[in-house]
């Protein structure tokens, strides 16, 4: 084995040591209430009949929860899974005939609505600013969508269920603009032909210690598709406290 050789597994070792000390993991939980807005279906997209969950029918603020595991390999590159359950119940009727996933409800039928869109996402950034004051990273997104939207009444149900996959772009920002405090924006946008899909919160963080930061703020989640099999468009507003905790 040649000289050049063992150095550059030297080397190697050294470097894989030197990540190894950086590395870190955190956890941020967030929890709290989620007010809907417009919340639109029509299942087919072509002939099915558009309604309004949040409009049409009562939908009460509904409680949330989502969890995040992120292991920092150094000051710069991350990666992340997130888990972000989604259910949203609505009831109530509409002056209108519904024809929804090709069964048909009659006019004023009483209807109960479950809509779950929940999100399971693989995520990586890479920090390409890093100061003391000001922190910019950018990265993908790989998620995993688990949606369902069951309609029942009057001894009848039907629903469209949905699960795939969807690249993302994902990006933070945070402003240290106080010793305690500091502004974060974090977030997974795309917009393309088929949909979209935005899911951002903009927060204060507050420094509890080196181990652990407390953040309140407003996420907004927003998107959908336009196509012949579906159209759903639908805006969730979240007031969000959350802990995220370094170890």
């Amino acid at each position: 084995m040649s000289k050049n050789i063992i150095i550059k597994i030297i080397t190697g070792f050294m470097l894989l040591f030197s990540i190894s000390l950086s590395a870190t993991w955190e956890i941020d939980l967030e929890s709290g209430a989620i007010f809907s807005g417009y919340n639109d279906v029509a299942i087919p997209g072509d002939v099915g009949t558009k309604f309004s969950l949040s409009e049409e029918l009562d939908t009460s603020v509904t409680p949330f929860y989502r969890l995040r595991l992120f292991y920092n390999f150094n000051s710069k590159h991350h990666l992340g899974v997130l888990f972000a359950p989604l259910t949203i119940n609505s009831e109530g009727s509409l002056d209108r005939d519904l024809i929804y996933q090709d069964e048909f409800y009659a006019q004023g039928t009483p209807l109960d609505v479950k809509y779950q869109f929940n999100s399971y996402r693989l995520v990586y950034r890479y920090d390409f600013l890093r100061k003391e004051k000001l922190q910019i990273g950018a990265g993908l997104t790989a998620k995993i969508r688990d949606a369902i939207i069951r309609v029942s009444g009057d001894g009848v149900s039907s629903s469209k269920e949905n699960v795939g996959f969807v690249p993302i772009l994902h990006f933070r920002l945070v402003w240290n603009f106080h010793d305690k405090f500091s502004l974060l924006v974090d977030g997974d946008a795309l917009a393309a032909p088929q949909g979209r899909a935005e899911d951002v919160l903009t927060a204060i963080v507050y420094q509890v210690s080196d181990k652990v930061k407390f953040k309140a703020g407003y996420r907004i989640l927003e998107g959908g598709a336009d196509n012949d099999e579906v159209y759903t468009f639908s805006l969730f507003h979240y007031a969000a406290l959350g802990v995220m905790i370094n170890f």
